[in-house]
């Protein structure tokens, strides 16, 4: 075409419907569209990949599908979608395009595109990379200028207060009180060893009497949680509220962003609670801290009624998704731990061991507004008969008071005041090893909630015997493998052709998708089969999917192609349900794709397109077991 072509502004008019051409200004339509040639293919050609001319082309009508050389279906385009596939062929070698309708196609020479990509900056994003790229950048460009992103540095004391392990209680009282300090490193050659705190010379030293020269070691706390020095204060948050401590040691760990319990790190500061704290009252570490002091159910449900506004707060100052279910979860956690602590104080010390668990979302630590009930309580085989009666009035009031501040009953009964769950470690043990011996829809659906465990209160151990039994009879148990792969394939991503988005029909959700079972639901529940079957003790879903890659279970591409697919879905459905909050309506899971704006479709059918094509995958590798 040329400038004088009577087509050509009905040219211009067709590029701004299409991404990314609508972000170019007028000039660059005009450029754009008085280069394009025009060519018209019958259903049945096929297009190879031209390095000499290396055009761009844009489907006017028509579709195309991309395949491999071993003729495997990459992609299917429709009208207004474009590819190169020169480019393509940098990853896909042999690849071509087929022609399966009769088509019209806008082609534009290369040269002319990468003028337009040097002029306009959004519209050379687009092309920077294929698919999966695009959604990485997608996630990567969510805002993140919350002070908790920044790192500990921020906030810490970077003067390192320590002393000798074998120096006098008397005299590191005395460096504390020159340094007015409320804690002190114990070190050896510079290796931190442990730690002291107010706290601990009141409740180890002056409490017990003991003289003033007893040696430091004696009294503190040995091998001290502590943290690296490039992780976030976020990070730091996570951990002082998860453990209840007020005093965290920075120090230069071998796993850089990591917390370790391992002594023998080079200390290189403190960040106390009350750094944390300070002038900020939004952060959920103030919150939890408010939650352990409350005394009473009322108190525990007015932080509870905090949680809808500071969903908004977090969310527009840049929280990304992931982390916010891992505050959420936070939150709830130090709700049942004070329920529970005043349960204890009702009805006395509990008879035997006892470990509560949190299942499903609380379980994996990726809680959001509005979720209900799934817990359970375990204890020892030691326990004398008498022990389920005192369990389950506890359990009673503890289910009771989270209905109360919010976390809703479960429907299908699925707490721990219901028998069923709320048994010793044994028979815990045989009811697991039942569901994969008979891996029955039931037994299926009760693993995908099951199978995400974690102790929020009470003794570890227990549920690490658990979790350890879980993982040991699922593991060598193909067809039961093959059961939950099918399962995780039942809920599959809402597109169709041409990778157009498939809408509820019906129901207050009509034309609307539902991001949380058509997204989100089909990654958790891949990344629990590849876990099981690969014995990956890891159960938050980030956790596993790059633990994983770690095993080489899953490719380094598979893993950050899901990861990323994870964090945008969780991310449109948190930003939306912020909105609706703010519209003084009820939070969902469902989200009108209308309202987006056409890069988000975009960077939404990516999302689906990448959990589809893991969907696949998964069925290939455990399909085995389907007929065995």
């Amino acid at each position: 075409m040329n400038d004088s072509s009577p087509e050509i502004s009905a040219v211009i008019e067709f590029l701004k419907q299409c991404l990314p051409y609508n972000e170019l200004d007028p000039n660059q339509l005009q450029f754009a569209a008085s280069h394009m040639d025009v060519a018209y293919l019958r259903a049945g050609s096929h297009i190879k990949p031209d390095f000499s001319a290396r055009n761009i082309r844009i489907l006017r009508s028509g579709a195309v599908e991309l395949r491999s050389g071993a003729n495997q279906l990459l992609d299917r385009l429709g009208e207004k979608e474009n590819f190169n596939l020169c480019n393509l062929a940098a990853e896909e070698p042999d690849i071509s395009a087929q022609v399966i309708e009769d088509s019209l196609i806008y082609l534009l020479d290369n040269k002319y595109h990468a003028q337009l990509r040097q002029q306009n900056r959004n519209f050379d994003r687009f092309f920077h990379s294929q698919r999966n790229r695009r959604l990485r950048r997608a996630v990567m460009l969510t805002p993140a200028n919350n002070l908790l992103m920044g790192p500990i540095s921020a906030l810490m004391s970077h003067k390192v207060i320590a002393v000798d392990p074998t120096v006098s209680v008397k005299k590191a009282a005395e460096v504390m009180l020159d340094n007015r300090v409320s804690s002190v490193m114990i070190c050896a050659q510079e290796k931190l060893l442990g730690i002291v705190t107010d706290r601990d010379l009141r409740c180890r030293f002056v409490a017990k009497g003991l003289d003033y020269l007893t040696p430091i070691n004696a009294v503190m706390t040995e091998q001290p949680l502590s943290i690296d020095r490039d992780a976030t204060l976020f990070d730091a948050m996570l951990l002082m509220s998860e453990h209840g401590i007020h005093h965290l040691p920075v120090v230069e760990a071998t796993i850089p962003g990591s917390a370790s319990t391992a002594s023998g790190y080079k200390p290189c500061g403190m960040l106390t609670m009350s750094d944390m704290i300070r002038n900020r009252e939004q952060d959920p570490v103030y919150l939890v801290q408010f939650i352990h002091k409350q005394t009473s159910l009322a108190g525990l449900q007015r932080a509870a009624a905090t949680l809808p506004n500071l969903l908004s707060q977090w969310n527009d100052s840049g929280v990304r998704a992931y982390q916010l279910g891992q505050i959420f979860t936070s939150v709830s956690d130090a709700i049942t731990r004070r329920l529970i602590q005043i349960a204890e104080l009702e009805l006395g010390p509990p008879p035997a061991p006892f470990a509560w668990l949190g299942f499903g979302s609380q379980g994996r630590a990726e809680q959001a507004i509005g979720g209900d009930q799934d817990n359970a309580l375990v204890y020892s085989d030691e326990a004398p008969a008498s022990a389920d009666a005192y369990f389950s009035k506890l359990a009673q009031l503890v289910c009771d008071g989270l209905n109360s501040c919010g976390y809703v009953y479960c429907p299908g009964g699925i707490m721990a005041t219901t028998d069923e769950w709320r048994q010793p470690i044994s028979r815990w043990q045989q009811r697991v090893s039942s569901w994969t011996d008979e891996p029955t829809l039931d037994a299926v659906m009760r693993v995908s909630i099951f199978f995400d465990i974690r102790a929020i209160y009470g003794e570890k151990a227990l549920a690490t015997q658990l979790q350890n039994h879980m993982l040991k009879v699922a593991q060598k148990n193909d067809i039961f493998l093959a059961a939950l792969a099918r399962n995780a394939a039942t809920h599959r991503p809402p597109l169709g052709f041409f990778r157009r988005f498939v809408l509820e029909r019906n129901g207050e959700h009509a034309r609307q998708l539902d991001l949380k079972h058509r997204g989100i639901i089909p990654i958790v529940d891949m990344a629990r089969v590849y876990a099981l079957a690969h014995g990956c003790a890891a159960v938050n879903t980030r956790e596993r999917l790059k633990a994983l890659a770690d095993m080489q279970a899953l490719t380094l591409a598979d893993s950050r192609n899901l990861l990323d697919a994870l964090e945008y879905i969780l991310s449109l459905r948190l930003q939306n349900q912020a909105k609706q909050l703010s519209n003084h309506q009820a939070t969902t899971n469902y989200i009108d794709p209308a309202t987006l704006p056409e890069m988000q479709r975009e960077q939404l059918r990516d999302a689906f397109t990448a959990v589809d094509d893991a969907q696949e995958a998964l069925i290939l590798k455990f399909g085995r077991g389907l007929s065995a």
